[in-house]
């Protein structure tokens, strides 16, 4: 009899469930909307009675479902409770505990950004190795640390927290987290935009990006994709900011491979090549030739990561 387990990614807006088979096959993948609403008091109760909608609908077994791995934004404690997911209204959630109570199947809980590093590392960009940093380079700049195949989370669950090095002191600015400085502030989506406007301020305004009132991300990659030297300008302050915090990244951790993902990522090339630029002349010699990947999964690297983390907790049973 075949087995399956579920893989769930919980996002602010919506959540992507996945039907896997034991051996990692991706069967089936759907999208229900992320209720917010009282506190987020209502998502997992929803995720529940999707999943369950799902195994009916499939005509499957309760002893052909392995369990649930789930992740979500914020900190993901080994007892299974969620702290701080503030988009979501969540303080502390007992994630684990209420889809065990509902589905009475085991439940591997993870951090959404810890989660994609996983997808990437046994289907993406990472496959094949075993050591793996990546960065995602989304709204803000999210990070996770791969060591022998295992998810590095750290005593505190603040491994991996890329976006928040100190990168720029002289930095006037603060940056959500309340520093000053963060990688985060010039590489994230958000950042890339603060920066340009400032050129902008600053520079002869002779740029495609001049007059451009909702000014975005995708705007700015494309007219440095065709060589527009306002908008280069603006990424290689990205460029600087990363290179320069993934150097010092190396010279700790030592990965096989650095793979960057998110919205940014989407640009294509351009970014681990500017980015590399700065990284090589700040890391030691023998971490000048880390391969920089660009992640393939997309926005299903969650989900993945997910279902890989209840597999390897069922192989460790």
């Amino acid at each position: 009899m075949e087995k399956y387990g579920f893989g769930v990614d919980v996002g602010g807006t919506s959540c992507k469930l996945g039907l896997f088979t034991d051996s990692g096959k991706l069967m089936e993948k759907w999208e229900i909307p992320t209720d917010t609403s009282e506190q987020g008091e209502h998502i997992i109760e929803h995720v529940a009675a999707s999943l369950e909608r799902r195994q009916r609908e499939r005509g499957l077994a309760d002893e052909q479902i392995i369990g649930v791995g789930i992740d979500t934004p914020g900190i993901a404690g080994r007892d299974g409770v969620v702290r701080g997911a503030v988009n979501l209204g969540w303080e502390a959630c007992p994630v684990q505990e209420q889809l065990k109570m509902r589905l009475q199947k085991k439940v591997c809980v993870c951090n959404d950004a810890n989660a994609a590093a996983l997808g990437e590392l046994w289907q993406g960009g990472g496959r094949g190795y075993r050591d793996m940093v990546m960065v995602t380079l989304g709204t803000g700049v999210g990070g996770a640390v791969i060591l022998n195949g295992k998810v590095l989370a750290g005593a505190h669950g603040i491994a991996g927290e890329i976006g928040h090095m100190t990168v720029f002191h002289k930095e006037t600015e603060r940056c959500a987290c309340g520093k000053y400085g963060c990688v985060e502030q010039y590489a994230s989506a958000k950042g890339l935009i603060r920066i340009t406007r400032k050129l902008l301020e600053k520079k002869d305004p002779y740029t495609i990006l001049v007059d451009t009132p909702e000014l975005s991300a995708k705007q700015i990659l494309d007219a440095a994709k065709r060589g527009d030297r306002l908008a280069l300008d603006a990424v290689e302050v990205l460029g600087k900011a990363l290179g320069s915090a993934l150097a010092a990244v190396a010279e700790v951790i030592d990965p096989e491979v650095f793979v960057i993902g998110g919205g940014i990522a989407g640009a294509g090339e351009i970014i681990p090549r500017i980015v590399q630029k700065y990284y090589r002349p700040d890391v030691l010699p023998a971490g000048a030739d880390i391969p920089f990947e660009l992640a393939r999964l997309g926005n299903d690297a969650g989900m993945y990561g997910s279902m890989k983390l209840l597999l390897d907790s069922s192989e460790e049973k």
